[in-house]
């Protein structure tokens, strides 16, 4: 089976290059599509967060098509080949199961990345785009990381992007307890850092969403407010802390609505977060007075200082890894075999009922039983070694050495064994 994959990652691009070939929601359906019906792809799965943008797929379409087609596909003049990694075969099956465990992601050991590669496979099954070969992969990856996951501690005290961003907020209040906090979005990522900003015990927080009714939701749970994107620009005036994660093709938070925020708290301060790909909170609104924005890239720092503390659990994890991806491979090759040992068995069996068949007739025509087990035991012996006799001497000719040595091992394996 043939694996691939094509990526850009938080190591090899910054924000302002990754939110350009991000896929939402909306348009990740229409994308596995138009890739299913390319030639050279038999199955893909496209996974897209904030850090990364990666295309899995099965077939001969090469990196160099697949990095053309994202192009083109994101409107073109990107400039995006500095930026693309391809993995292929062994490469990319560790590729996947180091991604599913959290050991390529910004914060090493996250969690979150798991689920968000578990949504990409499934909205890849639902739009009919995976088959045999991504499918076994992307389960096998699944399994590695729940092993990762039991039996080392590279999850002991988890960090994710979420909680680096409330280490963030402490670093700038001193007492979170008594500021407001705005939060802009309500997927995952707004959830979970609502969450570790209650832990830390904000008590005032405001959920602000495109659809009130998902608000509402996730308020109700942290005993929060909701509000609508209509009421942004008041809820901004009265926040010390704003983080901001949503889906939205423009920015949400724009200089102009950040001014006029900053002007109506008369110069108290807002500390900003724009966890969005693209971004929620236009650039410049960093140029403002008393406004601290920091984007994805901005948490790099303080990812770092986490990431030391796991180090020694990360190599515990990747000796699994390489563990899984051997045992993945071996039983991927006996799989992919097995139509080869299949015909040769129903090409054996198809003989020996033939010389059978030949030595019953002998029999009953009165040959002595010697004679016929002779003649049996040659037969077969001689119409079961023709085949592979003939390929020998072909690859011969050809000065094709590999296929004779093959064939040496195997038999010296064979006679060791016995």
């Amino acid at each position: 089976m043939a694996f691939n994959i094509l990526g850009i990652n938080h190591r090899t691009a910054p924000v302002a290059l990754r939110e350009k070939v991000a896929f939402s929601e909306e348009r990740l359906v229409g994308a596995l599509r138009a890739l299913r019906q390319a030639r050279g792809i038999s199955e893909v799965v496209i996974l897209s967060t904030c850090n990364r943008t990666e295309v899995y797929w099965s077939g001969s379409a090469t990196g160099a098509e697949l990095s053309e087609w994202l192009d083109q596909h994101h409107g073109g003049g990107l400039d995006l080949a500095a930026s693309l990694y391809v993995h292929q075969e062994q490469h990319a099956v560790t590729h996947a199961f180091s991604v599913a465990s959290g050991l390529d992601s910004m914060v090493l050991g996250e969690a979150q990345i798991l689920g968000q590669l578990k949504d990409a496979y499934r909205v890849a099954q639902e739009a009919g785009s995976t088959g045999p070969a991504l499918n076994k992969l992307f389960q096998a990856a699944f399994s590695a990381a729940k092993r990762v996951r039991t039996e080392t501690r590279i999850g002991a005290n988890a960090v994710s992007l979420a909680s680096a961003t409330v280490s963030l907020a402490r670093r700038v209040y001193a007492d979170l307890s008594e500021r407001t906090a705005l939060l802009v979005g309500a997927g995952e990522m707004i959830a979970l850092t609502a969450r570790h900003l209650a832990g830390q015990g904000v008590k005032r927080m405001v959920i602000a969403n495109r659809s009130l009714g998902r608000a509402q939701t996730l308020a109700a749970e942290l005993n929060a407010y909701a509000v609508g994107l209509n009421d942004l620009g008041t809820e901004l005036a009265n926040a010390d802390i704003v983080i901001s994660c949503t889906a939205s093709p423009v920015p949400i938070i724009t200089k102009t609505l950040a001014d006029a925020a900053v002007r109506a708290r008369r110069r108290r301060p807002i500390f900003m977060v724009d966890l969005a790909v693209p971004r929620d909170i236009e650039p410049q609104v960093a140029d403002l007075e008393d406004i601290y924005l920091f984007s994805i890239d901005d948490l790099q720092q303080l990812v770092d200082e986490n990431r030391q503390q796991r180090e020694v659990a990360a190599g515990g994890a990747k000796l699994m890894i390489e563990q899984e991806v051997a045992r993945f491979l071996a039983e991927t090759r006996v799989q992919d075999a097995g139509p080869a040992i299949r015909l040769m068995r129903e090409q054996a069996e198809a003989i020996r009922l033939q010389t059978v068949d030949q030595a019953r007739r002998m029999l009953s025509a009165g040959r002595p039983q010697d004679e016929v087990i002779e003649y049996l035991a040659n037969t077969l012996m001689n119409r079961l070694l023709h085949g592979p006799t003939q390929a020998l001497r072909q690859a011969s000719e050809l000065a094709n050495t590999e296929l004779a040595e093959a064939v040496a091992r195997l038999l010296t394996e064979e006679r060791n064994r016995h």
